[in-house]
Formats: C-alpha cells, structure tokens, sequence
C-alpha cells in the first residue's frame, strides 16, 4: 500500500475529490428540485423526472468547465514552470492530463444520456397534460396562458398541431429543445469518433469531429437562454400549494389563492464555461501566432525503417530535454497538427524530430520530403511548443531508467544528447549518477539511426573512466532465420552484429523482475525515476513493478513512473 501511494496517492486523491464535486452537486440539485416547494407544481406535471432532468445539468456544468482545461498545452507549460519549485508528484499529474480529459468526457456523456432520457419523458407528460389526459390539477397548471395576470407553466403552448406532434415542435422549435438536439448530436458525433480504432485509423476523422465541440460550447452557452423549466414564483397574497391545488376554481376569484405565478431560471450555465472558454480562445491565438513564424530547415534526412529527421531553426526558439511540438505542414492539411517529440538536446542551435511513417499525414509528408532536390526547403511547415512532459524531469532524479519501444525512443534520444553535452562541458549542476537505458525494437533497420549517438556516448564515457554511468540494452523482439544466422557467425566479434556497438543486443522481450530487482541492488539508497515512451499494455506492468519493487523504508529505493502522454 505504501508503495503505491508513493506513485498514485496523489492522482487518486485529485480524483476522489473530483468525484466527490460530482456526487455533491448531483445530490444537492436532486433534493433542490425534488422537495422545494417553488418547484411543488412543476413536479406534478413532471414527477421525478424534474429532478433527473436536473441533477445532471449541474454536473454537466461544473465538468463542461473541466473539459477544455487539460487541453490547453501552454496553460499547463506554464502551470509546470510554476511547479517547478514543487515536488515531482505534482508535476506528474500535468502528464495525465489527456487521461482526464477522456474521464470527464465520459462523464459529460452519462450525464448527457440521463438529461437527454429524463427530458424525452418530460416532453410526454407536458403533452400528455395539455391534453387533459391526467387530473384537474395538470389540466388547470397546463391551461395557464401569458396573460395580463397569468404566467404559463407548461411550455407546451400549440393546440391546434397532432397531438403526437407537440412534443416535437417543442424540441426542434424552442431554444432549448433545438439546442439541445445540436449538442446532443455533436457530442455523439465527437464521442464515436474518438474511441481507439478511428483514432489510430482514420486519424483525420477524429480530428475534424471534434472540432464539434465549438457548436457544442456554442449550444451550450444558449441552451438555458429558453428557461423551459419553471418554477412558482412569490406574490402578494401569496399563493400557497397546500391549500389551493384541490381548489383550482377558486385560483384568482379567493384572497387565499390567488393566480400561481411562473418564471424560467436565469440560465446558469455561460457562467460556468466562458472563464474555460476564453483561455482556450486566448491559447488559439498564441498557436496561430506561432504558427505565422518563420521556420528554416537545417537539414532533411530519410533515416532507415522508412523515418524522417527534420532539424529545424525558428528565432526565439528554446527548449528543454524530452519536449514535444506540434506540426502543421499546409502542404498536406491546413488544419491538422500532429505532436512529435524532439530529438534534439537543449545545448543545440537547432530542434529535431523524428517522424515514422505511421498514417496518411505521415506519409504525405515522408513523399514530399523525399522528392525534394538536394539541399532545397522543404514546404511551409507551421511549429506550436515547445510543451513540457514528464521526460523533463529526469535530472531531478539520482537514477533513471529511460524505456522506449519503437519510435518511442525520440524522448530519450533528446535526454542521451544533453547528457553528452553536460559531460563535454563538465557541467557541475548535473545532479543524476546513473542512467539505465532500454530499447525495444521489431526491426533491426529502426536501431541504425540511434547506434550512432550511442556510440559517442559510449567512447565518451570510456575516456572519462565513467564506463558504468550509462547502462543500456537493445532488444530486438522480431527476427528471422536469415538474421539470426548472421548473428550466429558474428557472435564472437568483440561489436555487435547488428549495431556496431560493444553492447550486444538482446532477443525477445526484457524480464523486468530482474531488470528492476538489478536496479535495486545497485542503487540501495536511491530514489529512481522510470521513464516510458511506449503501448499503455508496457506501461501497466511497469507501473506494476515500480510498486512491486519499493522498498517500504524511506531511506532505501524508491521507484517513481513517469510516461509520455500525448
């Protein structure tokens, strides 16, 4: 147990009082309109569907504030500078921010489906009240009009449509009913469009659906403006339920029970979203900015295993190890961004990344690239970031452990980097003692473009008697007969036979408890920061080990997760 708080205390904490937000506000609104007496009429035409309507209309508020925040990148850039005084523990829980944001867009959906059923059946008991279909009291609440002494309650008003069609002339006529079904149908729209499958596959797809969601906050922001839920406001006398409701031919002609009074609530919900809706506006103008930029290339080279390395040059441009970009190529999409991690280390004049080919925005990109002349420009290529991940922080540790699958090395690549530099220069502020360092690859083509930097580190550590400081192994996980026949005859060369390094590569998969119970015995005293740039399948069972392999006494090893999350 205390292992694992040691590692998700803090993330559970945050959500245990978000849930607790959610519950109050659900409950609270609930009994609001469920037992107040100004909504005693309004619930005898509607029953506890009122309430159902309504208690997840707040939550809807408080988590439509919620949603856009996690995805303002500059906001939380600038949140992890302002931590940076602050523990590590806090700053991890800016890399989950994409995991939030899907956590309250479920929210958002559930209560949306709740709101959505409990209005479908309030829309029928309106109707079926104007109707006379129940007793003398709907009958005589539904036939109140806008008079000069009468306010209405239900909000069904046309009498002379098919009866079955009142119900939709309420909802596709009225501000409410019609903004309803618009937001109702963006957020289907976005929420279908963003499960796993499309947004891997048809990349594109997600990303233009949910740029829905400016008609949903649109929508939103309107959607209380047509105050369709009512409720019995003050007079003078006052009008009192108890004793009037069985009297409903007395209503205005006895002191006692004079005409009940209505009026729709001043909508609620602008005031909770416009705050979220301007620091996103004012972060989409900051990226259009950014965009307008001038970008140069330095350089353009088709690594193998089919990838991409662009070294780039924009004024004013600094950045930290492990950060990520977003890039927008016009050539290709006018609209579509897409985050890359840089390759390149802070100490250079120049930022790199590398692009697999991995999708038709990818490969777009890859093509134009690759017939371009010698030495040319390449296209106009848009540049928001940097922005800041949980990579930024691996100095802060004594011991790291850097894991990166595929391309998922990039992060690393920019850590390794600036760890050359910092040694070259003898930086003294270098506070981290010892690197582990793992790769896992399918293909043996992806380990070329990184063998070379891991062989100036490897020559550099050697010279500076600091052998020991990096420890790192490459795991190749797919292979044939014809390879490992290669290997077979190169076996006893003093290099390996697959990337020139001193380090052989390993086949298969790493067993991490012996990878981590190394670590431990190594680095008894220890705090050690692991570090994933990979499938969330990995990341399971490393978050699993970090806890496993804790010690509880605070003076021996700890392990702290970290993972990239884009």
């Amino acid at each position: 147990m205390s292992n694992w708080i040691v590692n998700n205390g803090l993330t559970s904490l945050i959500l245990v009082v978000w849930m607790a937000i959610n519950i109050f506000l659900f409950v609270w609104f609930y009994f609001f309109y469920d037992l107040g007496d100004q909504f005693y009429y309004t619930r005898h035409l509607l029953g506890s569907a009122l309430a159902w309507a309504r208690a997840p209309a707040a939550v809807l508020n408080f988590n439509c504030l919620l949603i856009l925040l996690p995805v303002c990148r500059n906001l939380l850039s600038l949140v992890r500078g302002s931590f940076g005084c602050c523990g590590r523990t806090m700053r991890k829980q800016l890399d989950k921010n994409l995991s939030f944001h899907k956590l309250v867009a479920y929210t958002i959906a559930l209560m949306t489906a709740v709101h959505v059923i409990a209005h479908l059946l309030n829309l029928e008991w309106y109707n079926n009240s104007r109707l006379g279909v129940y007793d003398k009291l709907s009958t005589a609440l539904s036939d109140l009009a806008d008079t000069h002494n009468t306010t209405y309650l239900n909000p069904m008003r046309k009498m002379n449509l098919d009866p079955q069609q009142n119900p939709n002339y309420l909802a596709f006529t009225t501000i409410a009913g019609l903004t309803g079904v618009i937001i109702t149908l963006a957020l289907i729209i976005i929420i279908t469009s963003s499960m796993e499958v499309i947004r891997r596959s048809y990349f594109e797809v997600f990303w233009y659906t949910h740029h829905l969601f400016i008609v949903f906050f649109i929508g939103l922001v309107f959607h209380g403006a047509g105050r369709i839920v009512r409720s019995q406001q003050t007079t003078n006398p006052p009008h009192n339920y108890s004793l009037c409701k069985d009297r409903t031919d007395d209503w205005g002609r006895i002191p006692q029970c004079p005409m009940p009074q209505f009026a729709g609530g001043f909508p609620q919900t602008w005031m909770w979203v416009i705050a979220p809706m301007i620091l996103y506006l004012c972060e989409r103008v900051l990226r259009f900015i950014r965009y307008t930029q001038t970008v140069t290339y330095r350089r353009i080279v088709m690594r193998p295993s089919k990838v991409l390395e662009l070294q780039m040059v924009k004024n004013g441009f600094k950045m930290e190890v492990g950060q990520y970009v977003f890039l927008n190529c016009p050539a290709i999409s006018q609209l579509e961004w897409h985050p890359f991690t840089m390759t390149s280390a802070p100490e250079e004049d120049f930022f790199s990344v590398h692009i697999r080919s991995a999708g038709d925005w990818t490969d777009k990109l890859i093509e134009i690239m690759q017939q371009l002349p010698e030495g040319a420009q390449g296209p106009k290529m848009g540049v928001d970031g940097p922005f800041g991940t949980a990579s930024e922080d691996v100095f802060d540790y004594e011991v790291s452990m850097l894991v990166g699958a595929g391309i998922g090395v990039t992060p690393f690549a920019s850590i390794l980097k600036s760890i050359w530099y910092k040694f070259k220069d003898s930086n003294p502020k270098l506070r981290t003692k010892k690197i582990y360092f793992y790769w896992l690859c399918r293909e043996t083509y992806a380990f070329e473009w990184f063998a070379d930097l891991l062989q100036v580190l490897e020559k550099e550590m050697e010279e500076r008697g600091m052998g020991d400081f990096l420890t790192y192994k490459l795991y190749l996980t797919r292979w044939d007969q014809s390879h490992a026949d290669h290997v077979m005859v190169r076996f006893d060369q003093d290099k390996d036979a697959v990337t020139g390094l001193k380090q052989k590569t390993y086949y298969g998969r790493p067993d991490w408890g012996n990878e981590f119970e190394q670590v431990r015995q190594e680095n008894p005293t220890s705090v050690v920061g692991t570090f994933l740039c990979g499938p969330e399948a990995l990341a399971k069972v490393l978050a699993k080990k970090c806890a496993k392999y804790s010690d509880v006494d605070p003076r021996k090893t700890k392990f702290y997760f970290n993972k990239e999350n884009f």
